[in-house]
């Protein structure tokens, strides 16, 4: 399974697209928030994109939109579960022990997260810590990011990726 995970595209409706159009063959888009006119301005100009999105609501999102939430949980092939946010309500820019407490009393081994716009891909005890950095904006001295997630019966393979 190929799971693409963006966030923190505030405006930036070009890398979106080129990212999407890139990976046409994921199996699931996984958009992390702070990015809803460009989800939008997507859909519109390839609506077979909206059905492998999964999108969350970041703190720069404002529509009442009822397919968009605040946390998602999703579960995978071979027993394993994502926990996603945004990260703002889990205060991520203090660290990610919140956040990866929640995952873990979700009974995830993989926790998504934005908002800080830094790139982060890690394991700690038993879980995956992934933060795909921002697409327009990025806080951490790199390029623009996204992260790629392989998932098969050999376990989980995150990757960072960089325009």
């Amino acid at each position: 399974m190929k799971i693409i995970v963006i966030s923190d595209t505030h405006g930036n409706y070009r890398n979106l697209k080129q990212v999407v159009l890139l990976h046409q063959d994921a199996d699931m888009f996984i958009h992390l928030g702070d990015g809803e006119t460009d989800l939008y301005q997507l859909f519109a100009s390839e609506p077979w994109a909206e059905q492998k999105f999964h999108c969350l609501k970041g703190n720069c999102d404002y529509r009442q939109d009822v397919r968009v939430f605040r946390t998602l949980t999703l579960d995978l092939p071979y027993g394993h579960k994502i926990f996603a946010a945004h990260g703002d309500h889990f205060q991520v820019k203090f660290g990610t022990a919140r956040i990866a407490y929640e995952a873990r009393q979700n009974q995830a081994d993989i926790v998504l997260y934005g908002h800080t716009h830094v790139s982060d891909c890690r394991y700690e005890d038993g879980l995956y810590i992934l933060n795909p950095g921002s697409l327009s904006i990025p806080r951490d001295g790199r390029k623009p990011s996204y992260a790629l997630i392989d998932i098969s019966e050999k376990g989980i393979l995150p990757n960072l990726v960089f325009l």
